[in-house]
């Protein structure tokens, strides 16, 4: 009973947001991940490259955007992913799940580093101009955990059973919830007004209603685009 509702939900979940194919895809204690490896390794490397950033650069709240070597680095990464995807998907060469992992963790570490500091800069009232990922031993220690991450995830993540697709939920959760609350910083209230971790637990729970919001929508859409293909076909 517990197994038929978690396996329902987290279908939900990642209904609208992926194509959820088995063979694509993680398991864990019999149930598969909401979404493919290519997106949990996405979601995941947000989630960690958000971690690890707050833990490098500590209490220097790190406002100032990446250094343009870094923008270049990020830009590789994105279009590596976009390489292995496009030409995969037009049959012009095989791809594996080693390789969409380690493509979508490096777009999840990339799309971190950018929101890191815009999250600083918009809610604490006390943050520096320090560039995030300076100087250089910062950004190779976050290049360093994009394959930390990859071994972790493809082999101690299935070892996890039934947690392993729980914590994918949590971080596609999380990285919704980060990137609204950039949106929710903007507003009057919570702007440059946060001064303690836990200024920001009303904001997040913003940004949760939003992220639901968000991810029932796509899978109203979604739903609603097969049933028109359907129709038509």
């Amino acid at each position: 009973m517990i197994a038929q509702l978690l396996e329902r939900l987290l279908g939900w979940l990642g209904y609208g947001l992926c194509h959820q194919l088995p063979e694509r895809s993680f398991f864990g204690g019999g149930l598969q991940a909401p979404v493919c490896v290519r997106d949990t390794g996405i979601y995941l490397g947000f989630v960690i490259a958000l971690a690890l950033l707050t833990a490098i650069h500590r209490r220097e709240r790190a406002s100032g955007f990446p250094a343009p070597g870094a923008w270049v680095l990020f830009l590789c990464l994105v279009g590596f992913m976009g390489w292995d995807g496009v030409t995969s998907y037009a049959g012009l060469r095989e791809t594996t799940n080693e390789l969409r992992l380690i493509t979508g963790l490096g777009v999840g570490f990339s799309a971190a580093a950018v929101v890191f500091p815009m999250l600083n800069g918009e809610f604490w009232t006390e943050s520096t101009e320090q560039r995030a990922l300076s100087p250089l031993w910062r950004l190779a220690l976050w290049l360093l955990g994009i394959p930390v991450s990859h071994v972790l995830i493809s082999r101690a993540g299935p070892l996890l059973g039934i947690a392993f697709p729980l914590v994918i939920a949590f971080a596609i959760l999380a990285t919704y919830v980060a990137v609204n609350m950039v949106i929710v910083a903007l507003l009057p209230p919570f702007n440059r007004r946060v001064s303690s971790w836990a200024g920001l637990v009303v904001p997040a729970c913003i940004g949760l209603v939003l992220t639901l919001f968000e991810i029932g929508f796509a899978s109203q859409a979604k739903a609603w685009l097969e049933r028109v293909v359907l129709l038509l076909s």
